[in-house]
């Protein structure tokens, strides 16, 4: 189906292409008519969770490869790139019988190819097993060669390694996910033969084209206890409202980026469910069930509620190359991540100053207005 469309668009988008060029030296200005989707567009926030691993840096990690076909690789990409723990995702041709195939090679001629996603990940962060179960969530494994709208051997399910001390992981995952059919999984589990990436433009081209054709069903990644905070809700007051409603010490950290004593500041020991939200703007920032106690002597949490939540920033003060975190919507000085965190919980610790942030207990959510929040703080 994506193959039939794509060869009845192409002619079409060719002609328009022409038709542009010649407005532009007929009408000067007329090309402004017309805007291509920008390569670096913007993650979209509406159809797509937001991706947790933007704000990580993978550089000195010791990263593993696997392979995975599951159908249009558009969609297993982008998926896949939100899974926790993968620090790249990209798209290509797999196990084929030719060399450097072209994508309408691998539609038209028979090339033997799979649509494949070569994922890159952490293995402190995430294990293979974690992966690949994520994986068979985003298509049908006793589909053979289809998924979704899409029909032919180029689509077939996948496993591609190279490591052989993956294939037992491997195994372990095939067998528990067979559990869960009466049909046969027929995807297939084989040492990768040769892997050829796809044309630039297919590659993130869900980012790049947010209404894509797709056959994922991204809701299966929300399951992680994150919820989504409307940013519409809350805004920043102005200076002066910030200086009578906040105290010193709230002001200097969020308003002018200091830091708070170790072991001595509010929330560094407190154990109460709820919810912690930007002290400036009300902003849910984080939750009790993300909170550890991580020794370091400030409030310690795993993830924000919301991934979007915060910004990221470079802090080279006082002679260290440290990563910032501030607020979304009030540009709050919070505090710093880094990537010393349990590694069960993605690594990560977002050290966070107790005067950047205010507690509201579970019992008093509701009445405060944070009543939408309740069920993901007690539900995990």
């Amino acid at each position: 189906m994506k193959a039939d469309i794509r060869r009845f668009i192409l002619p079409v988008l060719a002609v328009a292409v022409v038709a542009v060029l010649v407005l532009s030296v007929a009408f000067p200005g007329a090309a402004s008519w017309f805007k291509a989707p920008s390569p670096t567009a913007p993650e979209t926030e509406g159809r797509f969770p937001a991706n947790p691993n933007l704000g990580i840096d993978y550089s000195k990690a010791e990263l593993a490869d696997i392979w995975l076909a599951g159908g249009c690789f558009w969609g297993i990409e982008a998926y896949l790139a939100r899974v926790p723990g993968v620090a790249d995702a990209s798209v290509g041709y797999a196990n084929g019988m030719t060399e450097k195939p072209s994508y309408e090679d691998v539609s038209y001629k028979n090339t033997g190819h799979a649509e494949t996603v070569h994922v890159r990940y952490d293995p402190a962060r995430v294990d293979l097993e974690t992966l690949l179960i994520a994986f068979f969530k985003t298509f049908d494994p006793t589909q053979k060669n289809r998924q979704g709208n899409d029909v032919g051997s180029q689509y077939r399910s996948g496993i591609y390694y190279k490591e052989g001390t993956d294939r037992a992981a491997i195994d372990r995952v095939v067998a528990e996910i067979q559990k869960q059919y009466d049909q046969p999984v027929v995807t297939e589990v084989l040492p990768l033969e040769n892997y050829y990436a796809a044309e630039e433009y297919h590659q993130d081209y869900l980012e790049k084209n947010p209404d894509g054709y797709c056959h994922v069903d991204f809701s299966t990644l929300e399951g992680d206890g994150s919820v989504t905070v409307d940013p519409s809700l809350y805004a920043k007051p102005d200076d002066e409202t910030l200086r009578r409603t906040l105290t010193a010490a709230q002001y200097a950290v969020t308003q002018e980026n200091d830091t708070e004593h170790a072991f001595s500041n509010e929330y560094w020991d407190n154990h109460e469910p709820g919810l912690y939200v930007d002290v400036a703007t009300g902003e849910p920032m984080f939750s009790s069930t993300d909170k550890y106690d991580s020794g370091c002597g400030w409030a310690s949490f795993t993830k924000p509620i919301d991934p979007r939540v915060v910004t990221y920033r470079e802090d080279t003060a006082f002679g260290m190359v440290r990563t910032e975190v501030r607020s979304r919507v009030g540009d709050s000085h919070l505090g710093h991540v880094f990537e010393d965190g349990p590694k069960d919980k993605g690594g990560l610790r977002f050290c966070i100053n107790s005067a950047s942030i205010r507690f509201i207990p579970l019992a008093d959510m509701a009445s405060e207005g944070y009543g939408d929040f309740v069920r993901a703080i007690m539900d995990t």
